[in-house]
C-alpha cells in the first residue's frame, strides 16, 4: 500500500471513492449536489461502530464510503474501531485509490499525524495477503493507493513517510512468519535478511556454528546440533546515525521450527511451532522499517536463527552446556529452546556497546495463558525503558503489559550441577523464562518481551499479525527524535 497526503477542497477530488462521516459526507453531498441520492442511500444507516454505508453517485466522485460513529468525540480505542472498519469495508471495493477525509474527526489528547498512523496501520493490516502457496486464494484486493485529506499537510508530513515505512516492515515480518517450515529454515532467513543490506548503511554477517564454537557459544548450539539444518547468528548493522553514538539493539529467536526436542511437543497445533521465529520476523520487519524511514540512529539487529529437532545428535534432558558468558546451564527440557540460543545471542549483543537491548521472542507458553492474545508481555532492568515501550504500545495499539522480574523467582532456576537450570517450574513459566535471560545482561538497559499470544494467531485466523512491529518501530522512532 501506498500512503500520501492531499489538501485543497474536497469536492473538487477526482477519486473513485472517499470515505468520511455523516455529518462530512452530507456536507460534501450538498457542494457537489447528491443530497438527494446520499440522504436515500443512507436513511437506514446506523451511524454507529463498525457500520458503514457505500453510496454510489454521478459525477467525478463515484462512489462516497460513510462509517459510523466518526462524529462525536473519540478515544483513542473508538478511533482505532472506526478506522479498522473503514480499512475492510474500503477493501472489498474494486477500486485502485481511496481518500480518506477524516481530519474532521475529534479523537482525544490526538492530532492529525496520529489519525493518519492508525488510518495507515488499519489499513496495512487488513490490506494484507498471503497466498504465495495456494494459487486458489482468493484475488488479493485492488486498492494500492491510499490519500489522506488534510486541511493543512505539513502537519502530517513524517507520519505518511513513518506509515510507509512500517508498511513495508508489517509485509515482511508477516511473510517471514507465515513461510511453511520446509522454505523458512535459517539459511533461509539469512538469505532473506541480507535482502536489506541492498540498502545504505546496511551491512549484514552471520556467525557459523564453527565461529559460534570458537565464540563458546555452547547454548546455542545445543539447540542446533539436533537438525540436519545449520543455525546462523544474523548481524544486521544500520549505520544511520552519527559515527561514534552507540547504537540501540534488537535481538529475536529465530527457532524456524520447534519439535521440542528430545522433550518432543504433543501433535495437536505443532504445525504452528514455524511460527516460534515470529520474534525475528518482528526485529528483521522493525529494521526493515527503519531503513526505510532512514532514521537517523544507529541499530544492530541480531537474530538467532536455528530448528529444534529430535535426532541421535541432539541435547538430552540432563545434558550440561557452557553458554557464551561462561556460566554454564542444566538443561532439563530441550523444549525449553528459545532462551539457550537467545542468551548467547544477548551476550554476543553486548559486545556492541549498546545503549539498549530488546530481545523479541515467542518464549512461552505460560504468556498465553497469563495475557491471552491482546497484550505482548514485557520485562524489564530498567524503569524508563519499560515505559517508553510500553508508550510506544498504546501510541499504536500494539500493547504490552510489564511483569515482575524480582529476585524472588530466580531460586526456581537453581541446579545442583550447573550455575542454572533453563526451566524453574510449571509456575510462573514465563516469568522465570525472562529471569533465566536476565542473568546474561548486565550494565546495560534490557526489555525482554514475549510475545507468544501475541505474534500469530491460531484456528481459523491462522496466520503472523506481524506484532510487535509497529510498537517497535514507534520506539526506535522516537529514539531518533521522530515522535
Amino acid at each position: 500500500m501506498k500512503y500520501s497526503l492531499t489538501d485543497g477542497a474536497l469536492q473538487d477530488h477526482n477519486s473513485p471513492c472517499v470515505v468520511t462521516t455523516l455529518k462530512a459526507a452530507r456536507k460534501l453531498a450538498r457542494s457537489i449536489g447528491v443530497s438527494a441520492e446520499v440522504t436515500r442511500a443512507s436513511q437506514d444507516f446506523k451511524d454507529t461502530p463498525y457500520q458503514s454505508v457505500c453510496v454510489n453517485l454521478p459525477g467525478k466522485i463515484p462512489r462516497l464510503l460513510i462509517v459510523g460513529a466518526g462524529d462525536a468525540t473519540l478515544d483513542a480505542d473508538g478511533f482505532r474501531k472506526l478506522a479498522s472498519a473503514a480499512a475492510k469495508r474500503v477493501l472489498e471495493l474494486p477500486i485502485k485509490s481511496v481518500v480518506y477525509a477524516f481530519d474532521h474527526v475529534k479523537v482525544t489528547g490526538k492530532k492529525s499525524d496520529w489519525k493518519i498512523s492508525t488510518l495507515a496501520h488499519a489499513m496495512t493490516n487488513a490490506a494484507y495477503r498471503y497466498g504465495k502457496h495456494k494459487p486458489s486464494a482468493p484475488t488479493p484486493p485492488s486498492l494500492t493507493t491510499t490519500r489522506f485529506h488534510l486541511h493543512n499537510k505539513t502537519n502530517a508530513k513524517s507520519a505518511v513517510r513513518m506509515a510507509n515505512a512500517l508498511d513495508k516492515g508489517m509485509h515482511l515480518a508477516r511473510d517471514l512468519g507465515n513461510e511453511p517450515p520446509n522454505i523458512c529454515h535459517p539459511a533461509y532467513l539469512l538469505k532473506e535478511t541480507r535482502k536489506l543490506a541492498k540498502a545504505t548503511n546496511v551491512t549484514v554477517t552471520s556467525l557459523t556454528e564453527k565461529k559460534m564454537a570458537e565464540l563458546g557459544m555452547g547454548a546455542f548450539l545445543a539447540v542446533s546440533q539436533g537438525s540436519d539444518a545449520p543455525g546462523h547468528m544474523i548481524i544486521v548493522r544500520y549505520n544511520g546515525g552519527k559515527k561514534n553514538t552507540a547504537p540501540h539493539c534488537l535481538v529475536g529467536k529465530g527457532i524456524t521450527f520447534d519439535t521440542g526436542g528430545i522433550s518432543l511437543k504433543p501433535p495437536a497445533a505443532m504445525d504452528e511451532m514455524k511460527y516460534d521465529m515470529c520474534g525475528a520476523a518482528a526485529v528483521l520487519g522493525a529494521t526493515k522499517a527503519v531503513i526505510e524511514a532512514k532514521l537517523p540512529i544507529n541499530l544492530v539487529t541480531i537474530v538467532a536463527a536455528a530448528e529444534n529437532m529430535p535426532s541421535g545428535g541432539a541435547t538430552r534432558p540432563g545434558d550440561i552446556v557452557t553458554s557464551a558468558s561462561g556460566k554454564t546451564v542444566e538443561i532439563l527440557n530441550t523444549d525449553a529452546e528459545g532462551r539457550l540460543v537467545l542468551c548467547d545471542a544477548l551476550t554476543h549483543a553486548q559486545t556492541f556497546k549498546p545503549q539498549s537491548i530488546i530481545d523479541v521472542a515467542t518464549l512461552t507458553g505460560a504468556c498465553i495463558i497469563a495475557l491471552g492474545s491482546h497484550a505482548s508481555a514485557l520485562y524489564s532492568n530498567d524503569d524508563k525503558l519499560a515505559d517508553q515501550i510500553l508508550d510506544a504500545g498504546q501510541m499504536t495499539g500494539d500493547k504490552a503489559w510489564r511483569m515482575p522480574l524480582w529476585d524472588e523467582y530466580q531460586t526456581a532456576l537453581r541446579s545442583n550441577f550447573a550455575d542454572v537450570a533453563n526451566i524453574g517450574g510449571r509456575a510462573a513459566g514465563s516469568v522465570t523464562a525472562a529471569c533465566f535471560l536476565a542473568r546474561f545482561v548486565d550494565g546495560v538497559k534490557w526489555a525482554h518481551m514475549d510475545v507468544a499470544g501475541s505474534a500469530f494467531m491460531g484456528g481459523s485466523r491462522k496466520g503472523s499479525t506481524g506484532r510487535p512491529v509497529p510498537l517497535l518501530f514507534a520506539y526506535l522512532c522516537s529514539e531518533s527524535g521522530i515522535a
